[in-house]
């Protein structure tokens, strides 16, 4: 996979260089409310900048349905750039259009353009490889050189992830470069004991990831709606929280896998419930209360891992040397359920272990939860992409890169 930085020695002055960036952050209307994603590509492209270079950053946002949407402009993401950048940042109304070709050829050496929201055109997503290609057609005319930093976008076979690369001289920038590192010493040489904390709403989301690394880690640590699923294929209650019953049978498996392995799977002992969903938009207060993990009842739902959990996964994560955390341990957006989040997190935080937090909510929620990132060895811009990667996939974005 070639470097930036031997792109760099090549020589990008007056060059058109196309950055495939990742600038798919939460707002607000139009307010940004955590800007991880785009601090993280700013290196990349402030170093092309310096060198001369016509920079022409694309990125994706939300889901839009192939057309146009203003919900989902990239226009705040580029004033957003263009602070943390210090210097102007020109912003095209469409991705291959009249306004994308003007803004292009307007710049001058050393400027940064953003044009808008790729998925505004359904070729980006198309899983026709002609329609795709098409379209990563109008890209390559935008460009004469493409750089790869969209990390949180490599597990997808979109135009301007996979086919973009093949149609003009590629790199990988240092978000990418960093991500794949990071990842390496996840997967080969860890330091341990190695374990992993796995959270969020979907166990199904997580299995291929649990599948791979009970041949990897020393435990593995339970929370979140996925818990439920869990405490049910252990025969538990667990009244109306978050279940999967059809993984019920796949999660027995696992569990009876990792005991045969020695891997220490760590579920949780208490959590709280509520009768009731708690209102994320007022922040009322939810009245929870704490119960067994095994006394769930049958009117109930499960939020948050409890108390003693959080004392037990604490003491879990004391002693490792390398740390895996993907998804929260409850609704942390809300304060009264955001403990178990923050429990980890703080482990996480005065641990001397190398400490990844795999993107996603994970990762925001370090960020709303006040803590500092440098106290985590690294912080992922990709949930999706990080889980993939662990599961052993191929990620098209890298093997587009990789030739």
């Amino acid at each position: 996979m070639k470097t930036i930085d031997e792109l760099l020695a090549e020589g990008v002055a007056g060059k058109r260089v196309f950055v495939r960036a990742d600038l798919n952050v939460p707002l607000d209307g139009t307010t940004i409310t955590d800007d991880g994603r785009i601090r993280a590509v700013v290196p990349t492209v402030a170093r092309l900048a310096e060198a001369g270079a016509r920079v022409v950053v694309a990125s994706h946002l939300g889901r839009p349905k192939g057309a146009p949407d203003p919900a989902f402009s990239l226009a705040p993401a580029a004033a957003r750039l263009g602070e943390l950048l210090g210097a102007d940042v020109a912003f095209a109304t469409d991705t291959v259009g009249e306004s994308a070709r003007a803004t292009v050829a307007a710049l001058t050496d050393g400027q940064v353009a953003v044009v808008e929201n790729l998925r505004f055109n359904a070729g980006e997503t198309s899983k026709d490889d002609a329609e795709r290609g098409a379209f990563a057609d109008q890209l390559a005319q935008l460009a004469d050189v493409y750089v790869g930093d969209g990390f949180g976008a490599v597990h997808r076979k979109h135009a301007s992830v996979y086919d973009l690369p093949a149609r003009l001289p590629h790199a990988a920038g240092y978000l990418i470069a960093t991500e794949v590192g990071v990842l390496k010493k996840l997967t080969e040489d860890v330091a341990r004991p190695y374990a992993v904390v796995l959270g969020g709403a979907k166990v199904s989301d997580k299995l291929g990831v649990i599948d791979h690394l009970l041949e990897k880690a020393d435990r593995i640590l339970i929370g979140g709606g996925m818990a439920y699923t869990f405490l049910k294929a252990q025969g538990h209650e667990v009244g109306i929280s978050l279940l999967q019953e059809d993984q019920v049978p796949a999660v027995q498996g696992y569990l009876k896998r990792a005991e045969e392995l020695g891997v220490e799977f760590v579920l949780p002992v208490d959590v709280l419930v509520a009768g009731e969903f708690p209102d994320l938009k007022t922040k009322a207060p939810a009245h929870p209360a704490t119960v067994a993990a095994d006394a769930i009842p049958a009117d109930q739902e499960g939020l948050d891992i409890g108390p003693e959990t959080c004392a037990l996964y604490a003491s879990k994560l004391a002693d490792a040397a390398t740390v895996f955390w993907n998804g929260p341990m409850g609704v942390f957006e809300h304060p009264d359920y955001a403990g178990g989040t923050r429990a980890v997190a703080q482990a996480l935080a005065g641990s001397e272990a190398f400490s990844v937090v795999g993107g996603g909510d994970s990762a925001a929620a370090v960020r709303i939860l006040g803590f500092d990132e440098n106290a985590f060895g690294h912080i992922s811009t990709g949930g999706g992409a990080s889980l993939e990667y662990l599961e052993g996939k191929t990620l098209p974005g890298l093997a587009a890169l990789e030739d």
